[in-house]
């Protein structure tokens, strides 16, 4: 099969791309290791809010992916779900640069590619305590698909980053009690975040238990029944609770990707800040797995880089055709 561009992986950045590419009159197939589109908001958090998406003052992730769906709609992207790019090679017919090979022996030939796959392969940092696998998929979760799976529940969350303070917030509306653990006063968050969280522990929703981190399980048949926390000095507290959710960051993997030939900085693929261009011509990377000076990783910065991708692109596709920008309110969707 032929198409003007591959989009490896199907989270936000990867979604726009697609409507950008439409914009200007290319097809996009997209690949993505995983059964549905919307990556990681998808994937690991679904009803998270999202408040710094242009134009939406709150937006949960996997209602940002179905606008980005219904957006990239009229272009008729073609979806091959549930596998993995495992090699790119430049020996395409003519007209074609590439043609990229999935581990469901899909083989499709392309002009251009845009690499928009987040973390790459992504898993959950696990605390390392006795018999967590026991617990596992029971009573503790590395994410949260739906809330109300948590009503009424004593929750321990773990961690001090963005996801740990952001879902002591949101399922405080639902949960009987929450107990944020920590080891140091100080969270890695948003402000406002931290302020909003710093109102919940003045509530009895929500208890700061700090400084402290985890040491232990109590529980029986994969039900816990207690957490037990630590501090540096020695000092011990057990915490009752139906839930633990340790939010630890991602172990990331970026898989095939680190064999092909791409300048990396540790996870992620150094490009050009003002094309998005790799090293390798014709390839391109956008948003998280992107990096330059001066990055940010939001969500609507991988769109900006979308939008600057698929421009460089376009004399890729159409060598012979001079690109006139438009704007969207004067050239329309086509239908």
């Amino acid at each position: 099969m032929k198409t003007d561009i591959v989009v490896i992986g199907a989270g936000p950045a990867g979604l726009f791309s697609v409507f950008e590419a439409g914009m200007l009159g290319m097809h996009c197939h997209m690949v993505d290791t995983l059964e549905n589109i919307g990556g990681q908001c998808a994937a690991l958090y679904p009803e998270k809010p999202i408040y710094d998406i242009p134009a939406y003052p709150r937006i949960d992730a996997m209602e940002l992916v179905n606008q980005l769906a219904l957006q990239a709609a009229p272009f008729k992207p073609t979806y091959h779900l549930g596998q993995q790019v495992i090699s790119i090679s430049e020996q395409a017919e003519a007209g074609y640069r590439f043609t990229v090979k999935t581990s469901k022996h899909t083989e499709i030939a392309c002009k251009a590619i845009i690499i928009a796959a987040g973390a790459g392969a992504f898993g959950p940092n696990r605390p390392p305590l006795a018999h967590i696998e026991d617990y596992e998929g029971k009573s503790i979760f590395y994410l949260v698909t739906r809330r109300e799976e948590f009503r009424d529940k004593t929750l321990v969350i773990a961690g001090g980053g963005d996801s740990a303070v952001d879902w002591a917030i949101s399922l405080a509306e639902v949960a009987k009690k929450i107990y944020v653990v920590h080891r140091r006063a100080k969270f890695r968050c948003a402000v406002e975040s931290s302020k909003q969280l710093e109102a919940l522990a003045k509530t009895d929703k929500v208890e700061l238990v700090i400084p402290y981190q985890l040491s232990g399980l109590k529980g029986e048949n994969g039900q816990l029944s207690h957490v037990i926390v630590e501090t540096l000095e020695g000092e011990k507290r057990e915490l009752e609770a139906d839930i633990l959710l340790p939010f630890f960051g991602l172990a990331m993997e970026l898989g095939p990707i680190a064999e092909w030939g791409l300048h990396l900085h540790h996870t992620h693929i150094e490009v050009n800040s003002t094309t998005l261009a790799t090293n390798r011509e014709g390839i391109f990377a956008v948003g998280d797995i992107a990096t330059y000076p001066g990055k940010l990783k939001l969500i609507l910065c991988g769109f900006s880089e979308a939008a600057m991708a698929i421009h460089a692109i376009h004399p890729l596709v159409y060598p012979d055709k001079a690109l006139h920008f438009e704007y969207s309110t004067s050239k329309g969707i086509s239908k």
